[in-house]
């Protein structure tokens, strides 16, 4: 008699938990709009939310550490005229993000080191080219100042944010509404699934097709699609008697799926988000009150399911923090920041471990926030691989004078274009100040060594 062997991994006891009250961020008034975005999106440094705003659309902007209460009298970004659809933070400068709303526009904002003191009106860009709302924003991995924005004029442009300019306009392939659309590792391919039910993946400078599946999923609700390892994609969906579903695909043959798994009858769309440097995909349904998450691997059934971190309120929305903003010493794999009604919760993802020593095979090196090609370069055609870091020593290592070199850079065009000219003063400031508090740390290094001696 074969006795049935659990198969081997050191994800098999992820746990999730919600943090203390205290932690959380109270009294906001998440938006009501009914759109299959994150309606979160969080970095090292802030986390922001769209929030319900009167005449127009806002969402607001916390620093991390702003828990607790939030005053109604909290200043918010809120120059959009319609209802904003979605945000999202620059991956390689913390205090930029982009929006998309309703009145058809895609805006940069700069965000103020400390957070908002004031009501932020003026974005530093504004990039106009969609003719219907725009729901769906996606930064470049690997390329600085490349955003893809998606809307509802079933038009996906590729913007240079630097300069303002639509370099890229796929308009002639979705015959109909986009419901996802997303980069994968390198920046090389766009993936975006469609309400014919079709996913497609796309090569992004060319706007052609490189391969596409109809009928993913057999149902008529929306369908959302990212890239995981090795090029594969991973799809949530219905059936045809409305059973939610979770797919992967190889698209090298995109003929049947690697693996179909029916998970409940719930009506929520399922938001996934990859974890390249685990395997770990969480799929966050709208309106659901819990977490899935799976590992995906090389060996069939391919996707296998890990657990669910289950709580009693249901959740309008889910931000995902990057690995360089996680705590490696308490074994954190992800962290995510759920909204309810009337309040946003840090939920954090744990590896049980008895030791407090970095654990290395739970960290490789991960993407760090180092653009590594710039807009010019990869629209003419040059590729970018992403820089990576080690999160051994956490993230407080990385030089601050970068994020002076990074938003000049992206303000560059539109500051001189107004008139303005830029130095580098404020670069050399930041550099003095922090060779100046080098010097303390070893100095005062040096003197707990000399104490540490003596005592011996």
């Amino acid at each position: 008699m074969s006795r049935k062997v659990v198969r081997a991994s050191k994800f098999r006891h992820v746990f999730g938990q919600g943090v203390k009250a205290d932690q959380c961020y109270d009294d906001i008034r998440i938006s009501q709009m009914t759109w299959d975005s994150n309606f979160c999106s969080v970095n090292p440094k802030f986390v922001a939310m769209i929030v319900d705003a009167s005449g127009g659309g806002a969402f607001l902007v916390l620093p991390l550490n702003k828990t607790g209460r939030i005053d109604m009298s909290q200043p918010t970004v809120c120059g959009h005229t319609g209802p904003v659809l979605d945000i999202e933070f620059c991956p390689h400068n913390d205090n930029i993000i982009a929006s998309g709303s309703e009145d058809c526009s895609v805006m940069i904002w700069e965000i103020p080191e400390g957070g908002l003191v004031t009501p932020l009106n003026d974005p530093v860009v504004k990039l106009e080219g969609h003719s219907k709302r725009v729901g769906i924003l996606s930064w470049h991995p690997t390329a600085h100042n490349v955003l893809m924005s998606a809307g509802c004029d079933n038009v996906v442009i590729l913007w240079n944010v630097a300069c303002g300019e639509a370099m890229v306009r796929i308009d002639s392939v979705h015959p109909d509404l986009i419901y996802s659309a997303c980069w994968n590792r390198d920046g090389s391919q766009i993936l975006t699934s469609c309400k014919d039910k079709t996913i497609r993946v796309l090569d992004p400078r060319k706007g052609t097709v490189i391969a596409e599946k109809e009928k993913t999923h057999e149902g008529s609700r929306p369908v959302k699609a990212v890239f995981v390892s090795e090029g594969k994609i991973l799809s949530t969906g219905f059936s045809r008697m409305s059973e939610r579903q979770v797919a992967l695909w190889d698209p090298k043959s995109f003929g049947e799926p690697l693996t179909l798994q029916e998970l409940d009858t719930s009506s929520g769309v399922l938001l996934p988000f990859f974890d390249p440097d685990t395997g770990i995909v969480y799929l966050c349904g709208k309106g659901d009150s819990s977490i899935r998450y799976f590992e995906v691997t090389d060996e069939a059934p391919y996707v296998h399911y890990l657990s669910m971190y289950s709580s009693k309120e249901s959740q309008k929305g889910m931000g995902y923090m990057p690995k360089r903003g996680l705590e490696v010493n308490k074994c954190e794999i992800a962290r995510f920041y759920k909204l309810h009604e009337r309040k946003c919760e840090p939920i954090v993802m744990t590896v049980p471990r008895k030791s407090d020593l970095f654990q290395e095979d739970l960290y490789p090196d991960t993407m760090g926030p180092e653009p590594s090609v710039e807009a010019n370069e990869w629209f003419e055609g040059k590729e970018g691989q992403p820089i990576l870091i080690s999160l051994k020593d956490g993230f407080a290592t990385t030089t601050k004078s970068k994020e002076f070199k990074v938003h000049k850079s992206l303000l560059k065009t539109t500051s001189t274009a107004m008139g303005h000219q830029h130095d580098n003063t404020g670069e050399v400031h930041a550099l003095q100040k922090e060779v100046k508090a080098l010097k303390e740390t070893v100095e005062e290094l040096t003197k707990r060594v000399s104490k540490l001696e003596s005592k011996n």
